[in-house]
């Protein structure tokens, strides 16, 4: 599995986690090739991520798919589209990986990620490139806090739930509202606060700045990950390196996704941002 062959997946099932969440279980013949690639990752990530590849309809693709080959020999309006999406967790006995979409309505809302992750069905076939990740929880530390809205959630959950026992962890997570909440078990000692907007538009609050300035804050070093829409970057970070002391080696920063903007706008908005991604252990 390289950069430029990604595996051949299939859905096996769909589960609606939560009103805004949708999640699509993947398997298939190629599983072992990801699985083997998941195992072989540098670090035991727990953001762990893949590339969703997007063929586009009408055209006949190389098999198995070789992206530079499609960029070689087939035009440009046949070239897929990649979206980036979280690991939610790899199943090896079953041989079977999770992926969980934000769903705007039922279709899915704009775009093509969330649109295809309405529709799809058991036997539908998606190509995934990856895997990679930039976060390790650091059970050292005192406190792992982990701010997010649902983008972020499904690494926020994976890293929950990879931590052991004695380990105390405080997760601030802004959704919809109550029946968006979705548990998550863990043998570590683990809050999860859940902040509700209410008829808000995602991306419009300052509902976990709020939450994180209010926080009464405790003794020791505090590692966090903070990731979902942009605005993260310009609020709760600067709060934390500047006026918490969290050291830059300690904090984990991703903007997902960033409000009034398409995908493609997004992307190109975040590679002139030079600090779009900060990961642990950046001096």
């Amino acid at each position: 599995m390289s950069r430029n062959h990604p595996v051949r997946l299939t859905v096996v099932r769909t589960e609606q986690v939560a009103p805004s969440m949708r999640r699509i279980v993947l398997g298939g013949d190629d599983f072992d090739a990801f699985e083997s690639a998941y195992r072989g990752m540098r670090e035991p990530y727990t953001d762990a991520y893949g590339k969703l590849v997007f063929l586009a309809d009408g055209h006949d693709y190389p098999d198995p798919l070789d992206l530079e080959v499609v960029q070689q020999t087939m035009p440009q309006e046949a070239w897929p589209v990649l979206r980036t999406y979280t690991i939610r967790w790899v199943d090896a006995e079953a041989r079977e990986l999770a992926i969980d979409f934000v769903i705007h309505g039922i279709d899915g809302g704009e775009g093509v990620a969330g649109p295809w992750a309405a529709r799809a069905e058991p036997g539908d076939v998606i190509h995934l490139r990856g895997p990679n990740g930039g976060y390790v929880p650091d059970t050292t530390a005192d406190l792992l806090l982990f701010v997010g809205d649902e983008a972020g959630f499904p690494a926020i959950a994976a890293s929950l739930e990879a931590l052991p026992a004695g380990v105390r962890a405080l997760a601030l997570v802004e959704v919809d509202g109550p029946d968006d909440e979705i548990a998550v078990t863990s043998a570590a000692d683990v809050q999860v606060r859940w902040l509700h907007r209410g008829d808000a538009v995602a991306g419009t609050t300052t509902l976990l700045d709020d939450a994180v300035r209010a926080l009464d804050w405790p003794a020791g070093r505090v590692q966090a990950f903070v990731h979902g829409e942009s605005a993260l970057l310009k609020s709760v970070r600067p709060h934390l390196l500047d006026e918490r002391g969290i050291a830059r080696a300690d904090i984990s920063v991703s903007a997902y996704w960033r409000r009034g903007t398409t995908e493609e706008g997004f992307r190109a908005w975040k590679s002139q941002q030079s600090d779009a991604v900060m990961r642990p252990g950046t001096p």
